[in-house]
Parts: C-alpha cells; structure tokens; sequence
C-alpha cells in the first residue's frame, strides 16, 4: 500500500540518486503548479481524473490510462482535476529511450501496475535490491509504449488565446470560422491566415485536435459515446464516430478497448 504525498512532498524526491523515483499524488481538489522544471524527466500518469499540462506553448490534456513525458530541464505547469489520482515518475536523463520531447503515452494495464508496485515501495533502495530490478523491468517496459498525439497547440497572441480559451471551456461551441471572425471584428480571411501562423493549422483541424482530446478524456471517465457526441455538440453520434475514425483510424469504443487491453 503506497502512501499518498501532495506537491511539496514530491518535490523531495526528484533530487534522489536513485535512476527512477516513483509516488502518488492524491488531488484533494482541483490546482494549478505553476511554471517550474525537474532535474529529472518526469512521468505523470492519470489513475483517476485527468491532468493538463502547458509546454512549449502547447496544452497536453491527459487521460486516464494516459501519462505526459516532460523531459529533465523542460519548463512546465500542471493542472489536475477534482479529486485526480496521479502516479508521478523522474527518471535520470541518462537512461536511453525515453522520448527526447514533450509528449503523451498510451499506458499498458502492465506497465501501471509496475509504476503502482514501484511507488509503493521504498525509494531509498540499493542499485542491487529487488526494487531496482522492478525499476529496470518498468524502464524496458516504459520505451516501449506508443506515442499518443494528445496535444492542444496555444497561442499568446490575444485573438487565439480567447479562442482556444472559450473552445476549451465551450467543447459544444460550433461557431464557424465566419462566426469567430465576426466575434473578433476580423475579416473570415483574416483570421484564418492568423490561426494558420499561430497554430500551424487549419481552423478545422485545431478544432478537431481539441474534440479528440476532449473525447478520449470523456471516454476515459466512462461516458457513453452518445454523452460525448453530445459534449462536443454534434448533431449526431454517427457524425462524432465519422470525425474520430477520420482521426484516430478506429471507432471510439474499439480505440479505448485496444488502449484498455493492450
């Protein structure tokens, strides 16, 4: 049975001269960690709730069965949920095959449970102990994972910033790119060459990469897909699955079950 810290704590252990520390953080309700970095890269899985990231001005909304891969020295916020559980992981940068960016990965039932069983154990362990082969089994494990694209790309400048802000708090807004344009007293044409410099996007697929990520953290909080298409404001849940499978390649219950199963 592991032992719950909060953010203070955890802070303690990512100075430790062990290669992987591993702890859970219990969010009794809902905060913010403003911009800081680690000595270490760092891990965060999602064990219940969801956790949001801000890096390099991108916003990385993670999942439950998801975890964020923030490399050592990369400045960062974090944002948990209500109530969220989260497994944090810092790992030495001299252990090979970690990403060398920032990015989101699809967490195997196995390789929770090995962060789990690591976190529940004593972190001043021996470099020959038993807990620092769990630690290298979780290690081989962990590179091996897939790389999910779960990233929401931000923007300082004030237009896009209100945009992605009411589209993050309004998932069901589909206001068309001539409705925002008017919003913001901007020409149609305007606008969407402002939206391409700021995101390197189309104003459809920026909005599409935010329904996705919306949509799998929905899912991953066990609501039917008839209760996200509605969330994302879609006329139909036909019309919800067709703009998923156009994205992800798969149906939305076969992708969660895959990424359950795997």
């Amino acid at each position: 049975m592991f032992d719950a810290i909060g953010w203070d704590e955890i802070k303690n252990f990512e100075y430790m001269k062990q290669s992987i520390i591993a702890k859970i953080e219990h969010a009794c309700a809902s905060h913010e960690i403003p911009l800081h970095t680690h000595p270490k890269g760092q891990l965060i899985l999602a064990l219940h709730g969801y956790v949001t990231c801000e890096v390099s001005a991108k916003m990385w909304m993670v999942p439950t069965h998801s975890a964020i891969w923030i490399p050592a020295h990369k400045v960062h916020s974090n944002r948990a949920s209500d109530n969220a559980k989260l497994c944090h992981l810092f790992i030495d940068s001299h252990m090979d095959g970690m990403p060398q960016n920032t990015c989101t990965l699809a967490i195997s039932p196995l390789v929770k449970e090995l962060m789990c069983e690591l976190a529940s154990r004593d972190q001043h362990y021996r470099s020959n102990s038993k807990t620092a082969r769990l630690a290298q089994v979780l290690h081989d494990q962990l590179i091996d994972m897939p790389i999910q694209h779960l990233d929401f790309v931000l923007s300082k400048n004030i237009v896009i910033q209100a945009m992605s802000q009411q589209l993050i708090s309004q998932p069901h807004d589909r206001k068309t790119l001539p409705q925002w344009a008017e919003q913001f007293a901007l020409t149609e044409r305007t606008l969407a060459r402002l939206i391409k410099k700021e995101t390197g996007m189309t104003f459809g697929k920026w909005r599409t990469q935010l329904h996705i990520i919306t949509s799998l953290q929905a899912l991953s909080d066990k609501q039917s897909v008839q209760q996200v298409s509605e969330l994302l404001g879609y006329e139909s849940v036909s019309a919800f699955i067709t703009m998923f499978k156009k994205v992800m390649k798969t149906s939305p219950m076969k992708y969660m079950n895959e990424l359950n199963a795997y």
